[in-house]
């Protein structure tokens, strides 16, 4: 009896790629070893594989097709008996074609989630999205379908067999401000990385300019793509170079999403009967906000639109929220007490 890929990943057979994505990304998560305590490592790790090969096959519409027609036997060229029709692309009962998952590649689906495996990825902070200009809100990302599905390519499946091996990501902090994320930037970086020279073989060190577009509205966390502008290490593709918007704290603003939080003293009389206040923005302006309600403790101002900006909704913003910090006296006079008594 073979593996039951959608038991594994807790899903029905009619799931959706959508389904299996998430259910993934959910299990990868629970089970990646380096979450689990020393003496469940080991057990940790087999589930953890076990999920990896099972979003592997069904994240694939061809090796899904044959599964869901052979089973496990079927995609590692056991023809089932009685079965008719062939495989749709599998020679018979083996010719090195059949489906075989490397453990290894556990790791490198993690990666393509949740950018860069075990070594790379911090579990405390929640992890970084992955895909290229991905500011996704959901925490994880838009990573790749699994491993790449290939018949005639290096030996197997997706080449699991042989060729090299594509180095791990390589994450790096973009600091930006958030009037740059207000207003969007560019911002340019050099590095330096050992390339290889196609006549002698040997590396030298080299530096390249790297241009980032950042869009308006970012959040921390997005992450832009360089592909394998990584060092060119003999017997490995060059790694890709990820790097990860980190929002500087600000010094009269806190974002919350797409909205901003602006906090403003107030004396007590201006509480009670209202007052005008000026709200600076991030692009120089000053807004002039009028309260006119009596601002109780916890009570926030909401203004639409001047909040950051929505990159995936151009023109769109979200709204600024300010919330008031209520300065009260130290004393009061007796007859300041005797007139508060006799109006309240």
């Amino acid at each position: 009896m073979g593996k039951d890929y959608y038991k594994i990943l807790e899903v029905s057979r009619s799931a959706t790629a959508e389904d299996i994505k998430k259910a993934y990304k959910k299990l990868a998560l629970k089970y990646h070893p380096d979450r689990s305590k020393e003496k469940d490592k080991a057990a940790s790790e087999a589930k953890f594989k076990e999920v990896a090969e099972a979003y592997d096959v069904l994240s694939d519409l061809q090796k899904k097709e044959v599964y869901d027609k052979y089973g496990e036997e079927g995609l590692k060229g056991e023809i089932p008996t009685g079965a008719e029709g062939g495989f749709g692309g599998f020679p018979g009962g083996g010719g090195g074609r059949s489906y075989h998952f490397n453990p290894r590649s556990a790791e490198d689906i993690f990666a393509q989630f949740f950018g860069g495996g075990a070594s790379g990825f911090n579990f405390s902070s929640g992890g970084f999205r992955g895909g290229q200009d991905d500011d996704d809100d959901s925490g994880f990302g838009h990573g790749g379908g699994g491993i790449p599905f290939n018949f005639g390519g290096r030996g197997g499946m997706g080449g699991m067999g042989g060729g090299p091996r594509k180095d791990k990501p390589i994450l790096t902090k973009l600091n930006c401000t958030l009037e740059e994320l207000y207003t969007g930037c560019t911002k340019k970086l050099k590095i330096t990385k050992n390339i290889r020279d196609a006549q002698t073989g040997k590396t030298m060190p080299a530096e390249k300019i790297l241009t980032i577009d950042v869009k308006a509205g970012w959040k921390a966390g997005t992450k832009v793509t360089f592909k394998e502008e990584g060092d060119e290490n003999p017997g490995s593709t060059p790694a890709d170079l990820i790097f990860v918007i980190n929002e500087k704290p600000h010094e009269y603003f806190k974002r919350d999403g797409n909205d901003l939080i602006y906090t403003c003293s107030v004396n007590l009389k201006q509480a009670l009967v209202g007052c005008a206040i000026g709200v600076p923005t991030l692009d120089g302006r000053r807004l002039k906000i009028n309260v006119h309600e009596v601002i109780q403790p916890g009570y926030v101002k909401v203004v639409p639109g001047e909040g950051m900006p929505i990159s995936k909704s151009p023109g769109h913003k979200g709204d600024l929220k300010i919330q008031f910090k209520i300065e009260f006296p130290r004393e009061l006079t007796q007859q300041q007490k005797d007139q508060l008594k006799s109006i309240l």
